[in-house]
């Protein structure tokens, strides 16, 4: 049975591209060389650019919640949280203005390196077949399968590219019902 719902956050609770693009533009990077769903560090070393430049450059004010988003947290009646490679300085902040509550937020400072579920999952105190994990990059998939947990595609997102075959929520709201059906 489904206890709580995981979700990442760039690229599945909100569209950061502008702001994330928009940091790299200032930065240097030219629109050609940005890509999506990387670990910050990895990203800036890529770039020879500091993370301390890059999130100097970053402007949260630019994050928006994909539509259906909300309206799917404040309809939520299972356990919710957040694990996230973004930086732990900027995460919670965006939470906050969001007016986001989840019941455990994780970021890249809580894993020592790039996200996993294990932290999340003894947070929660559940195991992972009680877990869902939602998210929009092969990383997040790759995450949820070494968790050993069920993963679901955020297809509202239209970079999101899946296979045949992949467990897909077209809207947000259809997380409810893949949970309910994996529940059932």
């Amino acid at each position: 049975m489904i206890e709580a719902i995981v979700f990442d956050l760039d690229g599945t609770l909100v569209d950061s591209d502008r702001a994330l693009d928009d940091a790299w533009r200032a930065c240097g990077v030219a629109d050609e060389d940005i890509t999506h769903g990387h670990v910050l560090v990895d990203e800036c070393a890529r770039h020879g650019i500091s993370v301390d430049a890059y999130l100097a450059a970053y402007d949260p004010t630019k994050v928006e919640p994909f539509d259906g988003v909300t309206a799917l947290l404040e309809r939520l009646d299972l356990r919710w949280a957040v694990c996230s490679n973004k930086r732990g300085e900027v995460g919670p902040r965006e939470l906050d203005a969001l007016g986001w509550t989840p019941e455990v937020a994780m970021f890249e400072d809580a894993f020592g390196g790039p996200k996993h579920l294990g932290p999340v999952l003894d947070a929660l105190a559940l195991d992972s077949s009680q877990v869902l994990f939602v998210g929009d990059t092969d990383h997040d998939q790759m995450v949820a399968s070494d968790a050993g947990c069920v993963f679901v595609w955020a297809g509202w997102n239209p970079r999101v590219a899946p296979e045949p075959g992949h467990l897909v929520a077209a809207r947000p709201s259809d997380v409810l019902l893949i949970a309910d059906q994996l529940s059932g």
